[in-house]
């Protein structure tokens, strides 16, 4: 049975808390902080965002609802576990809404966006010379989600959040595959189509970023079934 593990202490300003509660959690699962097989409890949240249960039970809630977090035993919620099915469900539908958000995105960028978008890129590059698991995780969240933002759609940026939050924990399995080089690569791609306006190129680089890092895992999850059998 997987321990539960504490949070770091980072306490939400008052206000709807549900809703804060929400999006700070939401953040820490985009960002690798609360990892495959780690579990935290309802207490453990509480403690560490400085609030009572009820909005940490209602953000739970939502996020289990979403398939992001799923009940361990009790009172402990962790990360669901990957199926190769559902592995393949969310490549399917990520390559078709990401790659629209990117095309929507192309010709939107200004001056600043650019500025933000290389340093996000120079991030990339310096978290992946580094082995910094987290900091690349990180950053390219940042990355990515600069340029679905461009897109001009609330609701197609919130569908890929919700796809985001069912894949983006696993991402830390992609490091020792050699993928980062890979889709900072791929990342590149993506700068220069921003700069260029160019919607198919910035589309078919984010297909491919995506084909590579789920065939990474679907790797890793037969390392799994193979070793289990």
């Amino acid at each position: 049975m997987p321990k539960s593990s504490p949070l770091p202490v980072s306490h939400v300003p008052k206000g709807t808390l549900q809703d804060r509660v929400y999006r700070q959690l939401s953040d820490l699962i985009l960002d690798g902080g609360i990892a495959p097989g780690q579990t935290v409890t309802i207490q453990a949240v509480s403690d560490a965002f400085g609030v009572s249960a009820m909005p940490v039970r209602e953000a739970l809630q939502r996020l289990t609802a979403a398939k992001a977090l799923t009940v361990i035993s009790g009172r402990s919620i962790g990360i669901p576990r990957l199926s190769k099915e559902r592995l393949g469900d969310l490549r399917r539908v990520r390559l078709e809404v990401e790659g629209l958000a990117g095309a929507w995105a192309a010709g939107r960028a200004g001056r600043q966006d650019l500025d933000d978008l290389e340093r996000e890129l120079q991030a990339l590059a310096s978290a992946a010379a580094a082995g910094d698991i987290k900091g690349y995780v990180r950053a390219n969240r940042q990355f990515h989600f600069a340029i679905y933002r461009m897109a001009g759609s609330d609701v197609l940026l919130g569908i890929i959040e919700s796809l985001w939050l069912q894949i983006s924990p696993y991402f830390h399995l992609l490091h020792a595959s050699g993928n980062y080089a890979v889709s900072n690569r791929e990342h590149a791609e993506m700068f220069r189509a921003m700069q260029n306006g160019d919607a198919a190129r910035l589309r078919a680089s984010i297909v491919a970023d995506i084909e590579a890092a789920a065939t990474v895992l679907q790797g890793c999850l037969d390392e799994v079934l193979t070793g289990a059998a």
